[in-house]
């Protein structure tokens, strides 16, 4: 059982962010996870691959959803947050035109806890994650 875990639910926050260098580029995934009133902060350099800022927001979450599910139960109450008004959408609508095949994947993860609630959010409340996808995308350069 992971430190942060205890018996019973509790209500887990997870912002995600990405950068990208260039359209498309190499990407920095930042991820903060807020859990039973401690922190964990994930930068995750992406270089394998190139890809646009909105498939990484994707990725981003996917990482951060695929470690809540790796690291906690899943009887969690999971409130994300994302400054992407596309994944915010695709989420909330369950559709998306240009990004199916990410939202297909994210989907199962979010569907592992039995509520989560999306929630777009402006830069400006977004920054720890920003910061974090912007040390990424360093590590790579």
């Amino acid at each position: 059982m992971s430190s942060f875990q205890k018996r019973g639910s509790f209500m887990i926050k997870i912002f995600t962010d990405a950068a990208t260098k260039g359209n498309p580029g190499p990407t920095g995934l930042g991820i903060i996870i807020i859990a039973n009133h401690k922190q964990i902060q994930l930068a995750i350099p992406v270089d394998k691959e190139s890809m646009d800022n909105h498939h990484g927001e994707f990725a981003a979450a996917h990482f951060g959803f695929k470690y809540l599910i790796d690291h906690f139960s899943n009887n969690e109450t999971i409130l994300f947050y994302t400054d992407s008004r596309i994944l915010s959408d695709a989420i909330g609508k369950n559709y998306t035109k240009h990004y199916q095949k990410e939202l297909a994947a994210l989907n199962p993860l979010l569907q592992h806890f039995p509520t989560v609630v999306t929630q777009w959010i402006p830069e400006s409340q977004n920054r720890g994650a920003h910061n974090l996808a912007n040390q990424a995308l360093h590590k790579i350069e």
